[in-house]
């Protein structure tokens, strides 16, 4: 294993920081476009009650790919790392977590644990899906029976202190459980032989009294959902499967919407009579008669994540307008609206029922027409990382760029980029999307590129044969306002299209900077390298808190790269475990990140239980630590 990615890694934050705040004297390449910086650390409180509805919203879009619709860390795009993604719905993990804990780490992330912060939420925001993710470990018949359990044996006590969110952001399940035994001078304890279940229950109830919406209690005959549609005529259309980020083997683009769970309407729960009416538009050129699917989910009682309970469909009128009607409304179902228009698949942004609701308008959309010309597309920046190991030049492009026409361009492909072409000899080709990039569509046979204020990122890396020289010929499809490369201490790179820059010292490793003008669609750029990477004889930094200034979006979407790099040059990974513990099992600390990361796959792979996994993954943390 090569542990300079992480390096890697850690010096494209650097260098994609808004005002290069560690690098002043590096000059940007032409027409560079900052990025936007980390936000900064606020209060460890929340200003308002957070919202659990906005918060699940939010985790949909940007948490659980990786930890999972249920917060159980089974997100696909969670498995594809080499670390493990923290399990948050697991009680043990909830109930020992500090709401400001978590709220410091969406805000500023962990880039040790490849998890990105997150620039565009502001404070509030990442508060509600702080308090999302803290009920993941709790049930609504729990925080009912919390509730019972606290009025029983505190009767008359004041819930003010429970209400304060500077205390209550303070304080974990466990320290409230703790509270509730023994009091303070600002609690009472309860009173009676109450047992650590109905304590935790009674925490799991105090701490909805910080949010916006508490949760309601279910009653325990299921009934199961009947809705009704206005146009009965009309014929489903399909929907097209969710599919997962593509990594170099070749999956596709386009990832699935995740679904966010709705945390009061449970399985078993009694949903109120028939009756309710879900309203909404699509725009475009041409909307009248479309097929629309109304989607409904609930939340299982079993934290399995988001149950489908409705699933109808409509059609348009003249204007885009459509109307469900005869549908049961309890409280918090999520509802949205899929469309299938000249084969790329839409979807409205969630709309949630709330109490007493018996109308609900879905969020208007937006169908474009297709077009299968990307002349119009142009790159603002590209990017390029270049190492060498193992015989192999590695190489990482970043690409932005916008879509500001009037059509949707459709891509015939669901593993390839034709506007993003390799060098004629590149291996092991593969494509990813950028963290804050602009969502793709799926689509017949491949995926859509709808247009966007918001601008896309794709990430493309490849290898070429390198035996102490290389020659690298990159062909642009689209013009590129400015390029930027970089190339690790030891390797020398000419080309005529780049102005060799300043060498930095990044954590004892040392990297090059060249920049590059503009390059027009069908040019290429050529670069010549040749020597050797120096070795830095350095490991890994302990803290990457200084780390952590000024980062940008840019740097997001290199941590992503550095993981698939960090994953694709593991040549050593065991087929058994070596249970030999002797002190001269290891020579170096990247034999034991090695053995770690094998032990991972072999974990993942189903090919050790989770006794063993643990028990042997603590000892070579150990080690690694001693």
């Amino acid at each position: 294993m090569k542990f300079r990615y992480l390096i890697i890694a850690t010096l494209a934050i650097i260098l994609s920081a808004c005002n290069f705040s560690l690098a002043e004297d590096v000059t940007p390449p032409p027409n560079y476009v900052p990025p936007t910086p980390m936000p900064t650390l606020g209060p460890l409180y929340p200003a308002e009650a957070p919202s659990i509805e906005n918060g699940a919203a939010i985790y949909a879009e940007k948490c659980a790919a990786c930890h999972g619709p249920a917060g159980m860390g089974d997100g696909d795009q969670g498995k594809q790392l080499p670390v493990t993604v923290a399990a948050l719905g697991l009680p043990q993990v909830g109930r020992a977590a500090l709401p400001a804990d978590w709220f410091t780490l969406v805000t500023r992330g962990n880039i040790e644990r490849f998890m990105p912060p997150f620039a565009s939420l502001t404070d509030q925001e990442r508060w509600d899906v702080v308090a999302y993710a803290l009920t993941f470990h709790t049930t609504a018949e729990q925080v009912a029976q919390g509730q019972s359990v606290f009025e029983t044996n505190c009767a008359g006590c004041s819930l003010d202190f429970f209400k304060d969110q500077t205390e209550m952001a303070a304080l974990s399940a466990d320290d409230l459980v703790r509270l509730l035994k023994n009091g303070n001078d600002k609690v009472t304890a309860l009173s009676g032989d109450v047992s650590d279940d109905d304590l935790y229950a009674a925490a799991a109830y105090l701490r909805t009294l910080t949010f916006a919406v508490t949760l309601p209690t279910p009653t325990p005959e299921p009934v199961t959902p009947t809705p009704t549609v206005a146009a009965p005529e009309a014929t489903p259309n399909a929907s097209a499967d969710g599919t997962e980020t593509p990594v170099a083997e070749g999956t596709p683009l386009v990832t699935e919407t995740a679904l966010p769970p709705a945390l009061s309407t449970v399985e078993g729960s009694m949903p109120e009579a028939t009756g309710g009416k879900v309203t909404g538009s699509v725009s475009g050129s041409n909307v009248a008669g479309i097929t629309v699917t109304l989607r409904g989910f609930d939340h299982a009682s079993d934290a399995s994540g988001p149950q489908e309970v409705v699933s109808e469909t409509s059609v348009t009128d003249a204007q885009g307008n459509y109307v469900f009607e005869g549908l049961e409304m309890p409280e918090n179902r999520i509802y949205l609206i899929e469309v299938v228009y000249q084969g790329v698949t839409y979807s409205s942004d969630a709309a949630f029922v709330t109490a007493g609701m018996t109308e609900l308008a879905v969020p208007p959309f937006t169908l474009y027409e297709i077009t299968s010309d990307f002349s119009t597309l142009a790159f603002d920046q590209v990017h390029f990382f270049v190492d060498i190991a193992d015989g192999a030049a590695q190489v990482i492009g970043v690409y932005t760029f916008l879509n500001s026409g009037d059509k949707a361009i459709m891509i015939q492909s669901s593993t390839d980029v034709p506007f993003i072409e390799m060098p004629a000899d590149a291996e092991n080709v593969g494509f990813d999307l950028t963290q804050d990039s602009a969502p793709l569509l799926a689509a017949e046979g491949g995926f859509a590129i709808k247009p966007s204020a918001t601008p896309y990122g794709l990430v493309a890396f490849y290898t070429l044969p390198y035996d102490k020289k290389a020659k690298i010929i990159q062909p642009f499809a689209l013009s590129a306002s400015s390029v930027l490369v970089l190339v690790p201490d030891g390797v020398k790179l000419k080309s005529d299209q780049m102005t060799e820059g300043e060498m930095r010292d990044f954590q004892g490793t040392n990297y090059r900077q060249y920049t590059g003008a503009g390059i027009e669609s069908g040019g290429s750029l050529t670069l010549d390298l040749s020597g050797m990477p120096k070795s830095s004889g350095t490991s890994a930094p302990s803290s990457q808190q200084s780390l952590l200034i000024g980062i940008g979006a840019l740097g997001l979407v290199l941590i992503l790269a550095g993981v698939w790099m960090y994953v694709r040059d593991r040549n050593r990974v065991d087929e058994e475990l070596d249970e030999e513990d002797e002190e001269t099992e290891f020579d170096s600390e990247e034999e034991i990140l090695d053995a770690i990361i094998a032990l991972d796959d072999l974990h993942r792979a189903g090919k050790i239980n989770d006794e063993a996994y643990r028990t042997r993954r603590d000892e070579l943390k150990s080690r690694l630590k001693n």
